[in-house]
């Protein structure tokens, strides 16, 4: 068993305009297209902008796109009308039964046209860190989705790969299982890691860097 540690609240400090500079050139560098905005309302703007009408997409778990309200407006339309503006895969996902539709449920979660989340850590030279206990989110981050949107607060800037994984351990972890034993019961773990350190597919990987505090 994982001892959970309390959260190292260092991990939680913003980023530097000369940090975020950094992590944002380096991005470029390696392949990922980096966008720089203030604020978390400005993010979603710029999330909504990237997804064209009618496209399907998959929102992963993750408190960023609950806190910009990017999950709602994705997941749970306010009216008919908006119901159509995208192909919502999370609210299919939910209404499949895992014990009976568990291939129909990897290949959705695999395999989106666009997936939407958030990162764990960034390092000043460009890798891209991700976290799970289950790793149902990786996959389509590694090649399965045609397009991928991470919504990066810049607490996550950390200058290397040591920084990146203490981040992880230190501060993302222990507050992510305690959100995942109120809403589930259970503890959460750093089971599997994803490593991004070059996309060569142009245009698949779009990192919006936000300086504001979001996510864990």
């Amino acid at each position: 068993m994982t001892t959970v540690l309390a959260p190292n609240w260092a991990w939680a400090n913003l980023a530097s305009d000369d940090e975020i500079e950094r992590a944002a050139t380096a991005l470029e560098t390696n392949g990922m297209r980096a966008i720089v905005v203030d604020t978390g309302d400005e993010a979603r703007h710029q999330v909504f902008n990237l997804l064209p009408a009618g496209a399907e997409v998959l929102t992963m778990t993750s408190r960023t796109l609950e806190t910009i309200g990017v999950s709602e407006e994705i997941n749970e339309p306010s009216d008919i009308a908006e119901s159509r503006r995208y192909d919502a895969v999370r609210p299919r996902l939910v209404q499949l039964d895992r014990a009976t539709q568990g291939s129909e449920i990897r290949r959705l979660s695999a395999s989106p046209d666009f997936a939407v989340g958030s990162v764990h850590a960034i390092t000043e030279h460009g890798e891209v860190f991700v976290a799970s206990a289950g790793g149902s989110q990786l996959a389509a981050y590694v090649s399965g989705a045609g397009t991928v949107i991470w919504v990066v607060g810049s607490q996550k800037i950390v200058p290397d790969r040591d920084a990146a994984f203490r981040r992880i351990y230190e501060y993302s972890f222990p507050r992510e299982d305690e959100r995942a034993r109120e809403a589930y019961g259970v503890g959460s773990g750093v089971n599997k890691v994803l490593v991004v350190n070059r996309e060569f597919m142009p245009g698949r990987i779009t990192v919006i860097l936000v300086r504001q505090e979001l996510g864990f």
